[in-house]
């Protein structure tokens, strides 16, 4: 069963309750998401994504995985 962009935004806030985020993608596999969160101040954009990533592991893992793409973008408040 494909995965929605709302599923998707609803596994972030999971692990970012207060972030902003938003998801785009309507194919079911392939999505972009932009995270803003106080939690990656002082992180290089690499520990962000990685922090994102996690939070979506269990749909991105292997061939099976639900989520197939996903371009993201993320960064600290200003």
């Amino acid at each position: 069963m494909p995965i929605t962009a709302e599923e998707i935004e609803i596994l972030i806030r999971e692990s970012f309750p207060k972030a902003r985020i938003e998801v785009q993608g309507d194919d079911g596999a392939h999505f972009a998401a932009f995270v803003e969160d106080e939690s990656f101040r002082g992180l290089n954009r690499v520990q962000q994504q990685r922090a994102v990533y996690a939070a979506l592991k269990d749909k991105m893992e292997g061939s099976q995985g639900e989520l197939h793409a996903l371009a993201l973008t993320t960064k600290a408040p200003e």
